[in-house]
């Protein structure tokens, strides 16, 4: 080919280079508009095979868009779907991630508190500034694939308008097919339509949630408003008077824990060795098992079904609860005469409910234990140092009967640095921990590796169960009624897709008396629950621990 003075070749070149890019341009959107749409689809049913299928969404929107008459109306258009589709997305990843950790879907109502929750976890494993770093480069990543997703549209609304009868009868055959499909239940394989509406599914289910959460509200208030013990009188727990009552939550100890696993190596040992020291120094127990109203994770709402007598299971329900006066345990205690105190190591902030709903009298946190050791992730404060911490305080010397709840947050998520076992008389301020995360996998390194996390489940769990027990020898209170369980199963990482919600309960004393006054109950002898022990739901604790105790 020649090349003429003006260039001409030049410019054919440029030509040619500006209509592949084009074509390469339009091929892409393509791509984008019928791929994003899908990851919602991916990510609910877990399996790739859902980018296979057709997006009702993607096709409904260039329709729309060809007889959408002004730029700025189809802008607002394309802005619109692509809000909708990642808002799709986001919500399926929350879902995904809810079921993993606290085995349900997210609910828009209910569980942003949950969201922020789960932020200050992160926030406590690799930091806070990390933690913010990530969900702003979340915030970015979504807002950037939303307007290349309003972008892919209006092109593909673009190449289609210019193709003229081609693009009309290529998208009329789209359609027709998604119709078609739809109707006869065309699948790619099973369990994955070939005629998709991932956003329209996703957000209808979400909705749907919604208006059950608003029912199933509805329906707790009502139960609120009706408290058998509302008028009972202070002299309750009367077999209990002069004895000090711990309630004391050993978090993620599911039933899990105390099943036969290669993870649960130590907690079966720190149980039989535990068990044999108690007898020893002449203790007895019962076991059973609890429902737990939540999984993996927001163990608030497990502390609260059990002082309260009340299923609850979302972050609205507490809230109702404790703005209440439902009676729970801590001030059925105190009306009774107790001195009650709140054990809450990883509270930072002040707790108002502990006072005007729970009843405590006192309480102990992060900002008031004079801790001067490094944090462990999420447990600020090593379980062994906690219980120190409550001996010294409140059960030495002589002192008016207690009655306690002790967090002990040591086996929480991450699961990573742990703490050790050390002589309680070098606890002193908590120092003595410093070198201890060191050399300890970080949570990032450990969660890529499924059986290390649950290895490191298992130590947790060891570690806080032979802190107990060792507290128990050490310090042998007078007259305890000790009363550990767990507030909610691990998750799924560790507790398996099939597991229940039940968690292990154990009453140890000393006294014969508060087993006779058990009787009834039949729990099972001792602190390792076999698979048959008794199993209640956690709300029905309160209302029959008073009847047991209360002649």
């Amino acid at each position: 080919m020649k090349v003429t003075v003006d260039g001409g070749f030049d410019d054919q070149t440029s030509r040619r280079r500006r209509a592949r890019l084009a074509a390469a341009g339009t091929v892409a959107a393509i791509v984008v508009l019928l791929a994003v749409p899908l990851v919602a689809s991916v990510l609910s049913t877990g399996t790739p095979a859902a980018f296979l299928t057709l997006p009702a969404g993607s096709i409904a929107v260039v329709l729309v868009l060809l007889i959408t008459p002004g730029r700025l109306l189809r802008a607002l258009v394309a802005g619109a779907f692509s809000v909708i589709v990642v808002l799709s997305v986001v919500v399926a990843a929350l879902d995904l991630g809810f079921e993993a950790t606290i085995d349900r879907p997210f609910d828009i109502i209910e569980d942003w508190p949950a969201v922020v929750s789960a932020i200050g976890v992160v926030g406590d494993a690799i930091g806070t500034p990390n933690a913010i770093l990530i969900v702003v480069l979340i915030v970015a990543a979504l807002a950037g694939v939303a307007v290349a997703l309003a972008g892919a549209a209006l092109r593909t609304e673009g190449a289609a308008a210019r193709s003229g009868r081609t693009g009309q009868v290529v998208l009329t055959t789209l359609a027709v097919t998604w119709i078609v499909s739809a109707l006869a239940g065309a699948q790619v394989m099973p369990g994955v339509p070939l005629a998709a509406a991932p956003a329209t599914d996703t957000l209808t289910a979400t909705v749907a949630r919604a208006a059950e959460s608003l029912r199933s509200d509805a329906d707790f208030q009502r139960a609120l408003a009706s408290d058998p013990l509302r008028d009972v009188s202070s002299d309750v727990l009367t077999a209990l008077d002069g004895k000090d009552v711990v309630f004391a939550f050993v978090e993620s100890y599911g039933k899990v824990a105390v099943q036969d696993a290669p993870f649960t190596a130590g907690i079966s040992m720190a149980l039989r060795s535990g068990g044999a020291q108690l007898t020893a120094d002449g203790y007895a127990a019962r076991s059973a098992f609890l429902t737990s109203p939540t999984f993996g994770g927001v163990s608030w709402l497990a502390h609260s079904t059990l002082q309260s007598g009340m299923w609850v299971d979302s972050q609205q329900k507490y809230e109702r609860l404790t703005s209440s006066g439902r009676l729970t345990l801590a001030r059925l205690f105190s009306d009774a005469g107790w001195h009650t105190v709140a054990v809450v190591p990883s509270n930072t902030d002040p707790w108002p409910v502990g006072s005007s709903f729970y009843g405590y009298d006192a309480m102990l946190n992060a900002r008031n234990m004079a801790y001067a050791g490094p944090s462990f992730s999420y447990a600020r404060i090593p379980d062994q140092y906690t219980l120190k911490v409550f001996g010294d305080r409140v059960l030495d010397g002589a002192h008016v009967p207690v009655m306690a709840e002790i967090d002990l947050v040591s086996s929480h998520t991450p699961w990573t640095p742990l703490p050790h076992l050390v002589p309680w008389t070098d606890l002193g301020d908590g120092s003595v921990f410093r070198p201890q995360p060191a050399d300890q996998p970080t949570p990032v390194e450990a969660w890529a590796d499924p059986q290390r996390v649950q290895m490191l489940y298992g130590q947790s769990v060891a570690y806080t169960l032979e802190a107990t027990f060792s507290f128990l020898h050490t310090y042998d209170p007078a007259d305890l009624v000790l009363i550990l369980l767990g507030d909610h199963q691990p998750a799924r990482i560790v507790s398996g897709p099939d597991a229940d919600h039940d968690v292990p309960v154990t009453i140890i004393a000393k006294d014969p008396a508060v087993f006779e006054a058990i009787a009834a109950w039949q729990w099972e002898p001792g602190i390792h629950p076999s698979p048959d022990a008794p199993v209640w739901r956690m709300e029905e604790f309160r209302d029959r621990f008073v009847a047991a105790f209360t002649p």
